[in-house]
């Protein structure tokens, strides 16, 4: 039942995506740019400008950051222990610490807790973002054979426009300007139409992973940590902080997602193990259709 009424709209439209860039093929990386660039950055302005300032941003932050914190220190320690290079080690922290909150978890919160818990789920978006734009970059730069680390890291996170549009909300509501409503139903649009784009898109962006030189071990070590590990971590970290029901349901369920699409990309971009990256993608992915409705029947 949870499946049929949360998952399976999700994945008829992650369907539509991959049907169409099999059958038609789409420029994919412009398509993802177009949602990344230009829609996304709204949806964060309308939640940051919408949703009153309190201390659970604070709370989110410290969340998102501390998950991220343990989740990469537990895989060095077991690269540590299976004799991973420095390369598998970074790939493997692509694959497994950073978690698909956009193109995934936006849409499964929006579907189990509504609107309201649209909002908490969009400030996790931004944040994770923010996260793969800096740690993710710097992992990626640090683990692959073509260069890069703090100057790519840096230069990512000024070219990240979602990262301007949570902070253009935010300081719209501080300065208590109202947006007339017929500027705001431009907004509204664009942000209404961002979660269905990027729901669509990444059913594109699984079309075109192809499997090959699949390092099982690893892979599987990676989905263990991502799909199992990760979501119980940041229940611990739920029992620590003091956020209320609905806010420590979502951040579980958002840190039970699959592999974040765009570490494939960072994978490639320095060919830090695009195999074992890219691989754990898809993988995660089909099996979230196993494991996230147990995370919610648990959570709900």
């Amino acid at each position: 039942m949870v499946f049929i009424q949360i998952l399976l709209p999700i994945f008829i439209i992650f369907a539509i995506g991959f049907i169409g860039q099999k059958r038609i093929g789409f420029d994919v990386r412009n398509l993802s740019v177009m949602a990344l660039y230009l829609m996304s950055p709204f949806l964060a302005f309308r939640t940051f400008y919408q949703t009153p300032l309190d201390i659970k941003y604070v709370h989110m932050l410290i969340y998102s950051i501390l998950l991220c914190a343990v989740l990469i220190v537990l895989i060095k320690i077991i690269g540590r222990i299976g004799g991973y290079s420095h390369s598998e080690k970074c790939g493997t922290i692509l694959a497994a610490a950073f978690m698909n909150n956009g193109n995934y978890g936006t849409p499964v919160v929006l579907f189990a807790f509504g609107t309201a818990g649209l909002d908490y789920a969009v400030v996790l978006m931004v944040l994770q973002t923010f996260l793969m734009s800096t740690v993710g970059l710097f992992v990626a730069a640090q683990g692959g054979s073509k260069g890069g680390g703090s100057k790519s890291s840096l230069a990512s996170i000024v070219r990240m426009p979602i990262i301007y549009g949570a902070l253009g909300g935010v300081f719209f509501q501080l300065i208590s300007v109202k947006i007339p409503d017929y500027i705001f139903i431009a907004v509204d649009f664009i942000a209404d139409a961002t979660v269905p784009t990027i729901m669509i898109i990444l059913g594109m962006q699984l079309a075109s992973i192809i499997l090959k030189n699949v390092p099982i071990l690893k892979v599987s070590v990676a989905l263990v940590i991502r799909l199992l590990l990760s979501p119980i971590i940041a229940y611990t970290i739920t029992l620590i902080l003091p956020v209320d029901e609905m806010l420590a349901k979502i951040m579980i369920l958002m840190a039970a997602m699959p592999t974040a699409a765009n570490t494939t990309m960072y994978s490639l971009q320095f060919n830090t193990e695009p195999d074992l990256v890219s691989s754990s993608t898809l993988i995660s992915t089909l099996l979230s259709l196993i494991t996230l409705p147990i995370w919610l029947y648990v959570l709900l």
